[in-house]
């Protein structure tokens, strides 16, 4: 991933109506759209600031998925999360796509920004939502995009908002909708729109990727946690080819897939650039810093991210992603280190064949994929110079060095609570790493500890929320109780 912030310039004029009106919820009643009265609400929403209305779509029936005349829509299976074979919400071509944006500060969405300022004509944005660290960013986003709704999880932060925002907008200009509470997101996502790009770091983008899902929106979806702590309950909402793949292993994977037929995949590979420690043995492992283990050699990320990528953590978590997408089992998905970040991943067919997605490290290109399919976005990102020569190299997975790959597999096949507590554990235990108090190796024994000690899950497919929220809470204590007695060990 980059942490490449969008380019400065004219964004697009302030958003007319919206086209895509409103889909009930599957099941229940239609979840209020951003500004509805709470008190009539069917969803909760956090507290609301706001100083203009805008009028609301009457809501319709979601739509199904399409696929092609020739029948290739039976190329997964019929409850495959994401099908390229499927076109889940056809949009007919009468202007730009509505999209809303989760997470519009952090990478994925100031990278996804870039590409709707430099795209007018395919996308406009109706709602961004952030945690509250950069306000100042959040409202100029807003600005240049025109907006019709700002989310921020942070209430103590809304003064500011808005201050931001009138110091942006001209006299007598309405300012965008503001909500907030840690509920904002959530509702921002179940309101009116085409897709939901949901870049949101971390298990708390499971909510909001329900949401989305529940009211009938296409799912762009880069929060990988949804998927791994809540896996049963994103499938059991989700219509086939309803979620578009933004992470670079899996959107790679899901244009690969477009190739054949299911009962054509013999496996997927997954590719993995080996991170700042590729080649380094356990033992060399135990005395590298966090400085060391920040200092990723291709990718520009956030903290916790980087460290999984030294951990390979990412990896595993990528494992369990795959398996839930495209419904492959565990044993036919396979990690190969490949430094170079070219090959994003491939998929080996029965024929021998194997086909690989390759570009150039930039995360433009798969968040293009998630919101423009099944179109492409000209120049999306860069392409190759086939002119100049150059050397890609595939490695064989040292699983004793860093056994997170192999540890996923197994809370993956446990299903139920068990990947939500492998997750937890290990945010908890890169937390401690940062902090002093784990040694590098640290961190995958004591996950693997925290894995152990919660046994096989007693549910699998009946998984609530309420489940996972257990789950996670038990899982960071123990983490900490362990974290805390290797420190003490260490002194």
């Amino acid at each position: 991933m980059s942490d490449s912030p969008a380019p400065r310039g004219n964004g697009p004029e302030a958003p007319s109506a919206p086209r895509h009106h409103a889909r009930s919820p599957r099941g229940g009643a239609p979840v209020a759209a951003p500004g509805a009265d709470p008190s009539t609400s069917g969803t909760r929403a956090g507290t609301r600031h706001g100083e203009s209305t805008h009028p609301r779509a009457t809501p319709a029936a979601p739509r199904r998925p399409q696929g092609p005349s020739d029948g290739r829509r039976a190329g997964l299976t019929a409850r495959t999360l994401a099908d390229p074979h499927l076109v889940y919400d056809p949009v007919a071509d009468d202007g730009p796509k509505d999209v809303v944006i989760l997470g519009s500060t952090g990478s994925i969405g100031t990278q996804a920004i870039d590409l709707v300022l430099r795209n007018p004509d395919r996308f406009r944005v109706t709602g961004l939502s952030a945690n509250g660290g950069r306000v100042a960013l959040l409202a100029e986003q807003a600005h240049r995009l025109g907006a019709r709704t700002v989310a921020v999880a942070r209430e103590d932060v809304v003064p500011q908002l808005r201050e931001a925002l009138r110091a942006l907008y001209g006299t007598g200009e309405p300012l965008p909708e503001i909500l907030a509470g840690p509920d904002a997101a959530t509702l921002l996502a179940a309101s009116d729109a085409h897709t939901v790009l949901n870049g949101i770091t971390g298990s708390i983008g499971l909510a909001p990727t329900l949401a989305a899902l529940e009211v009938g929106r296409t799912l762009a979806l880069a929060n990988k946690e949804s998927l791994i702590v809540g896996g049963p309950l994103v499938k059991d909402l989700a219509e086939p080819g309803q979620i578009i793949p933004v992470d670079s292993e899996h959107a790679a994977l899901f244009q690969a897939l477009a190739s054949g037929t299911r009962a054509d995949v013999r496996k997927l590979v997954v590719t993995a650039s080996g991170g700042p420690f590729r080649g380094r043995t356990r033992a060399d492992l135990a005395r590298v810093t966090v400085e060391d283990a920040l200092a990723h050699p291709t990718w520009a990320m956030g903290p916790v991210i980087t460290i999984n990528s030294a951990t390979l953590v990412n990896k595993g978590l990528e494992v369990i992603e795959a398996h839930l997408l495209y419904d492959i089992p565990f044993d036919r998905i396979e990690v190969v280190v490949h430094p170079q970040s070219y090959v994003h991943s491939m998929v080996e067919f029965t024929d021998g064949s194997t086909i690989a997605q390759a570009t150039p490290p930039d995360m433009r290109g798969p968040i293009a994929i998630g919101l423009g399919w099944p179109e492409r976005v000209p120049d999306a990102a860069p392409a190759f110079d086939w002119s100049k020569a150059s050397t890609w190299e595939f490695f064989p997975l040292d699983n004793e060095a860093f056994p997170s790959v192999n540890l996923a597999r197994h809370v993956g096949e446990l299903a139920g609570t068990a990947p939500a507590v492998f997750n937890a554990a290990n945010e908890e235990c890169v937390e401690a790493f940062r902090a002093g108090a784990l040694p590098f190796n640290g961190i995958m024994d004591t996950v693997t500890r925290v894995v152990d000690e919660h046994g096989t899950p007693s549910r699998g497919t009946s998984l609530t929320v309420a489940d996972v929220l257990e789950a996670e809470t038990w899982a960071r204590t123990r983490a900490r109780e362990l974290t805390a007695q290797t420190a003490e060990a260490r002194a």
